[in-house]
């Protein structure tokens, strides 16, 4: 029975957040389609951002990343590459490219400690554009690097194997000029880039992912995403802004002691760490999510990479939780104590805890005959049906709002996969989940390896961060 009330439970809130989703769809059409952004591409008014982009062996994918950094529709905006100590020829061929020079005085006079900086570069030529080379301290160190040399009020966080659309940036500063005294992060929503046309540092034609592993996470990306994010951050409870494409005040994030180092997870911590230090020093602020602002980005295609991230997923999550427990169910921190907190700790770190035990007591029931099979059997088709439904509402959310994937055959593969994910892929979730906890108390701190594909060849290489 416990199991059961903890699916009615789970599904009603997940729901109750898919319902604050739709409510706000239209006004997100409405600021998508007829906003007129594109008249601030030029204006003195919009602030200038700091683009950070880490950079660990990322050879392969980091000149058409800056090249797409380099050419959006925004008036004032740098944007600083740092090398993590990368073992592969990443800073050679920035240096190369852009014929970067070192910067004298390196020294960097920032207020968030970080590893030591080997040098900065720079090219009059590309006056926008930064290097710095340090030595490897993971990616929260290195976005910590980037903000002590960064020269604008706003930072935007980017990671080196995404793509942003051309006005992804205006568009999150145009919500962003909505009400800058309260607003202190704002998350962009992140896409599939797997199967899309990629030229000259741009997605040209969206197409979804030709293999299995990819597909499955474009599914997941548009639930977590649309049907999750938008609904989130309506009562102002979101708990992470995702570390490929979020942009944040930046003397909020020095006051609260900049990005956290040592474990993964750094883009959950630091949005957690602002909700903390503004409810605690009561003031009015605003975690915005900006589903039209939309970031490309490479999904891990092979079983053992989205293993490893997921693992790390789940190891980020629990430390989070762990850390920050002092919130939970605490009035003090309003929303995120008394909904989001909880909410994270019994339906995402507990979830495989309850889910496998609930399997086991309903099987046996089963056994011991204090049950029917065909009981078992509707537990599990309302279970399914229930989870294929927020799928298919997330679906609708993008055809009323975004209508990206124009093909009718890439929407009957999302209705088709959305139900496939319940087969297997749903519990090598749990499974990776539990992996990822068990890691945490063997403290296993380790990024994961990660493959990275060239935008425009076949070439792949396998990386590691420390």
């Amino acid at each position: 029975m416990v199991a059961i009330y903890y699916v009615v439970f789970v599904n009603t809130l997940y729901f109750s957040i898919l319902a604050l989703s739709f409510r706000n769809i239209w006004t997100i059409f409405r600021r998508s389609h007829y906003s007129k952004y594109n008249t601030l591409s030029g204006s003195e008014l919009v602030p200038s951002v700091s683009l950070l982009v880490p950079a660990y062996n990322e050879e392969l994918t980091i000149i058409e990343n800056v090249n797409c950094l380099m050419t959006l529709n925004y008036p004032t905006y740098e944007v600083i590459v740092v090398n993590d100590g990368s073992s592969d020829a990443t800073l050679k061929i920035l240096l190369e490219e852009y014929r970067l020079k070192p910067v004298p005085n390196t020294k960097i006079r920032g207020k968030i400690a970080c590893q030591k900086i080997r040098g900065i570069y720079h090219n009059p030529e590309f006056p926008d554009l930064y290097v710095i080379d340090k030595e490897n301290g993971g990616k929260a160190d290195s976005l910590n690097a980037g903000i002590n040399l960064s020269h604008y009020p706003l930072i935007s966080s980017i990671d080196a194997d995404s793509l942003l659309e051309k006005d992804a940036l205006i568009r999150m500063a145009r919500m962003y000029m909505e009400n800058p005294e309260e607003t202190v992060a704002i998350g962009g929503d992140v896409r599939i880039a797997n199967g899309c046309k990629i030229e000259n540092g741009a997605v040209q034609d969206v197409s979804l992912p030709r293999k299995i592993w990819p597909m499955f996470q474009s599914i997941e990306y548009l639930k977590a995403f649309l049907g999750g994010r938008i609904g989130w951050s309506h009562m102002n409870g979101l708990i992470i802004v995702s570390g490929a494409f979020g942009m944040f005040r930046k003397d909020a994030v020095i006051a609260v002691g900049g990005y956290r180092d040592g474990y993964p997870g750094e883009d959950m911590n630091i949005i957690i760490k602002l909700h903390r230090y503004m409810l605690e020093n009561k003031l009015k602020y605003r975690v915005a999510f900006c589903p039209e602002a939309v970031c490309w980005t490479q999904a891990p295609d092979s079983y053992r990479i989205l293993s490893s991230q997921r693992k790390r997923w789940g190891r980020g999550n629990l430390k989070n939780m762990l850390e920050n427990r002092g919130m939970l169910f605490n009035p003090k921190y309003k929303v995120m104590g008394m909904v989001t907190m909880p909410y994270n700790v019994i339906f995402e770190a507990l979830n495989p805890y309850f889910r496998i035990t609930g399997l086991l007591a309903l099987a046996g029931y089963v056994l011991l005959d204090m049950t029917q099979w065909p009981i078992l059997l509707l537990f599990g088709l309302l279970n399914f049906v229930s989870g294929y439904l927020l799928s298919v509402g997330a679906l609708v959310l993008e055809e009323i709002a975004f209508k990206r994937y124009n093909k009718l055959s890439d929407l009957v593969k999302m209705l088709v996969y959305s139900a496939l994910k319940f087969v297997g892929y749903h519990q090598l979730g749990v499974l990776w989940r539990l992996q990822g906890h068990v890691q945490f108390m063997q403290n296993n701190n380790s990024w994961g390896t990660m493959t990275r594909q060239s935008w425009s060849e076949d070439e792949k290489k396998t990386s590691e961060a420390a």
